[in-house]
């Protein structure tokens, strides 16, 4: 039976994005940093939507991912309108749909900076970044940041990090922590997932995992996992 490498980026859902989750996460935060100093009455549900809407788009990881959930326009327009709302009557749910809409079209507009969609983006071989359902295109990746993991990737989580740690408090502290940890780890294996997929796909998942799971897999990486350089 034969299992794709997908099956391990549902295992270890920080991979395969033009940039790493944490970053996304820390980005949106960030985007709630201005109401949580300036209105302390919604700093909560802010930042809670901020989170939550820079990890929103990748929850189409099994189902076309950087399509089905990444809107890069239709997103905006609807955070413009939901900001409008938050402006003339701020309550906690519009100020938090506001927050949300505009972390989701960041985190979508944002992928277009970084890599496509391959299982070593450092050899930069796809031209798909995010899917443009306006226009019913895929968007190019521009790869200002190269990879999903490279070093530059971890080096703008930690620049987003830092005024979040100076003005959050708990319960959203440790979560900057957390998304900075789990950064460092992956930025540091990132040249080396794709052989351990290949050996979770062949070797370790198969008999293992129920086929029907496997069968929903999407099927794209049978190539195998071939040594890569492991300089970044």
């Amino acid at each position: 039976m034969t299992v794709s490498h997908d099956t391990f980026i549902g295992i270890c859902p920080i991979w395969k994005d033009t940039m790493m989750l944490p970053t996304h996460a820390l980005f949106g935060m960030l985007l709630a940093l201005p109401v949580a100093v300036l209105a302390p009455e919604y700093a909560a549900v802010a930042l809670g939507a901020g989170l939550a809407g820079g990890i929103l788009p990748d929850l189409d990881l099994y189902v076309g991912h950087r399509k089905t959930l990444h809107y890069p326009v239709g997103y905006s327009l609807l955070a413009v309108v939901a900001a409008v709302g938050a402006v003339v009557s701020p309550t906690a749910a519009t100020v938090g749909a506001a927050l949300l809409l505009a972390a989701a079209a960041s985190h979508s507009l944002v992928d277009v900076f970084g890599g496509g969609l391959e299982l070593r983006p450092w050899e930069a071989t796809s031209e798909r970044a995010v899917y443009d359902h306006y226009r019913g295109r895929w968007i190019a990746p521009r790869r200002w940041v190269r990879y999903d993991g490279a070093p530059e990737d971890l080096l703008l989580s930690v620049g987003l990090a830092v005024p979040l740690w100076l003005h959050v408090g708990s319960p959203f502290r440790p979560v900057v922590i957390a998304a900075l940890g789990v950064g460092a780890v992956y930025v540091a294996s990132r040249r080396v997932l794709p052989q351990v997929a290949h050996l979770l796909a062949t070797e370790v998942l198969p008999g293992r995992v129920s086929p029907s799971l496997l069968a929903r897999v999407p099927d794209r990486y049978l190539d195998g996992a071939e040594p890569d350089d492991a300089r970044a």
